[in-house]
């Protein structure tokens, strides 16, 4: 019974884990800029708010989609609707233009802009997660 119980933990920390690094490749492939070239050789710390404020914001509904599935299928389904909700969220984004331009402003460094990332990140991800609550 109990090895039953520890399988069911790896299959779905394993999985969770590998959804996590899954979206840490393609996050970084969605924006315009090299998120880990900005935060590792750049010492970009607007570039890191941003990226840590997505990874909030998957973890936050990964967490939701542990808790509520009623199996590993669901979990998987909607493991995978919540990478892509914040996938899309941070293409979106960081797309604008003019004013709102947020890889400019990220280029340039500009604290604020991704401390405003971040905590849109976060708050689609709570948003996220919160309708994967039924």
């Amino acid at each position: 019974m109990f090895l039953e119980y520890f399988f069911s933990f790896g299959l779905f920390f394993l999985t969770a884990l590998a959804v996590f690094g899954l979206f840490l490749f393609l996050y970084a492939k969605v924006t315009p800029y090299d998120d880990y070239q900005m935060i590792f050789g750049e010492n970009n710390t607007a570039s890191a708010l941003g990226f840590g404020g997505a990874v909030l914001g998957l973890s936050i509904p990964l967490y939701s989609a542990l808790v509520h599935c009623v199996s590993y299928t669901d979990f998987v389904m909607w493991a995978g609707v919540a990478m892509s909700i914040q996938l899309i969220f941070a293409f979106i984004l960081t797309r604008m233009r003019g004013k709102f331009s947020v890889e400019k402003h990220i280029r340039n460094g500009d604290l604020s802009v991704g401390a405003f990332m971040a905590f849109m990140s976060i708050a689609i991800g709570l948003i996220n997660a919160g309708s994967m609550s039924y």
